[in-house]
């Protein structure tokens, strides 16, 4: 499309050299990715400048060059009179705002929901997701598990494996509206929200989760983490907030001006819902839910009771939706289970596979509490240190899961550029010794899914836990396709 810069809206330049309207055929960040007609962004990360590609984006037909630092874009004003340079304070502000621009800002045509916390995003976002399917209402997802419409999984390279670059989430957004979506339920993280990817979004509704220690290596203090969190609800026209978090919800009531619904498992907070008389039945969970002072009671194929907490906050979003209590509650029976979520695959012999990506101390302290409550004869746990994150919190996932598993094996997701051997170091270091269980170890994701196979017997349940969810393990750099589920069959098939 033809481009006139100065026409974008919000698009904050310093100065400009060379025409003032290119024919730009996409944005890129990566030069690798550039061609003929592309805008070509210097993206500044954690590991790489982007304004050392700019000779590379030139020669693959970069028509626009966008970045920060002036005495390097100076270098190319007079060597390539024909070419447009901006020079913007903030590169990844300015990639948002033209891709909203370049798009036909098809954020307007959608009902944006944002989920934040550290544990229960994607569930909560999955739940959301469903719902509003199950509602009639058209959407789309974005999230840990991949980029979704209404009608099934989109094939889409991900930039991100959580919330996407700003120009991929606005493609995304154009592809849904194009196809009918009237919804998109997506994950925004605490990095994602520091980094500008949603800068320019006004979130129909924001969800609140909780909030614990997390992504320390990025945020380096809580406080931080916090702040970056709270600029979703900065971004937002409503937002649904758990009362039970002590962390944040307190921070978001105070900054908050707008429509507001909370939710609670406490019958005394006060809040807008409550959830309340948790069971666990063999076909999933029910509860009770008050709201508008009637009690309603929910069953749906969902299991774990802490998702009752995150099916609440999906209600109460469509509630904000306009959508009646009735109507939601006639389609909770058909809620899908979520991918990786307290996902059931029943195994020979009575055994269970549940697989839950739980990959903090907090959220494999609550999953394998609940998978204690089910029956079963002995329980054999995967933990994982994930070496793309921070190692002072690997000897707390073997804290938090010390003492509730028959076996636990130890293992790593995502290594990284990281030795193997020293991320299942750092989490073994969190046990007692002498050990309150046994603990196996593997080097490997597929060797100890394998390693737990192994260990069980009829009657077991076996957790396979932490982050790997999006179908691939992070080793130097490579992306390295990978499959729990793959891994599983091929197992007991070859014990047939």
């Amino acid at each position: 499309m033809k481009i006139q810069f100065k026409e974008i809206p919000d698009l904050p330049y310093i100065s400009m050299s060379g025409p003032a309207a290119q024919e730009i055929k996409s944005i890129v960040y990566n030069s690798v990715e550039t061609e003929r007609g592309s805008a070509f962004f210097c993206v500044t990360g954690e590991n790489t400048d982007g304004h050392l590609y700019i000779d590379e984006a030139i020669e693959k037909g970069a028509l626009a060059i966008i970045g920060t630092d002036k005495a390097i874009m100076e270098q190319y004003f007079d060597l390539y009179p024909q070419l447009t340079f901006l020079v913007v304070e903030n590169s990844k502000i300015a990639m948002a705002y033209m891709a909203i621009y370049f798009y036909g800002n098809p954020q307007d045509r959608l009902f944006k929901i944002g989920v934040t916390g550290t544990n229960g995003k994607t569930t909560t976002a999955t739940y959301v997701y469903n719902l509003f399917n199950l509602l009639d209402m058209p959407s789309g997802f974005l999230g840990t598990t991949g980029i979704w419409s209404s009608k099934g999984r989109l094939s889409y390279k991900k930039s991100t494996p959580t919330t996407p670059i700003s120009s991929d989430i606005h493609n995304i957004f154009s592809k849904l509206a194009a196809q009918g979506d009237q919804v998109t339920a997506m994950e925004v993280s605490s990095i994602a929200l520091d980094q500008k990817r949603v800068e320019g979004i006004v979130f129909d509704v924001a969800i609140h989760t909780n909030i614990s220690e997390e992504h320390m290596e990025y945020h380096k203090t809580f406080t931080h983490y916090l702040q970056s969190k709270l600029e979703l609800f900065r971004q937002a026209k409503a937002a649904v907030v758990n009362l039970d978090d002590a962390g944040m919800s307190k921070e978001i009531l105070e900054i908050t001006n707008y429509p507001c619904l909370t939710y609670s498992a406490d019958s005394d907070s006060g809040a807008d819902l409550v959830w309340d008389n948790c069971k666990t039945l063999d076909n999933g969970l029910a509860f009770d839910l008050l709201y508008n002072g009637e009690v309603n009671r929910v069953e749906v194929p969902l299991y774990g009771e802490y998702n009752a907490a995150n099916l609440t906050a999906a209600i109460a979003a469509a509630l904000l939706a306009g959508r009646s209590i009735d109507e939601i509650l006639r389609v909770l029976p058909d809620m899908p289970q979520v991918e990786g979520r307290f996902q059931v695959i029943s195994g020979p012999e009575g055994r269970k596979i549940i697989l839950d990506y739980a990959h903090t101390p907090v959220a494999i302290d609550l999953v394998l509490k609940e998978i204690k409550k089910l029956p079963h004869r002995r329980l054999i746990a995967m933990i994982a240190g994930i070496g793309i994150r921070d190692f002072s919190k690997m000897p707390k996932m073997a804290k938090a899961s010390e003492g509730k598993a028959d076996t636990i094996v130890v293992t790593v997701d995502h290594p990284g550029y990281n030795d193997p051997d020293d991320v299942v170091d750092a989490v073994v270091k969190g046990f007692t010794v002498p050990y309150k269980q046994e603990v196996l170890t593997a080097p490997s994701r597929k060797e100890a899914v394998i390693e737990a196979l192994k260990a069980s017997g009829p009657e077991d349940i076996i957790l396979l836990s932490s982050g790997c969810i999006n179908g691939s393990q992070i080793v130097k750099g490579e992306y390295i396709p990978h499959s729990d589920e793959e891994i599983i069959e091929e197992f007991f098939l070859g014990q047939n």
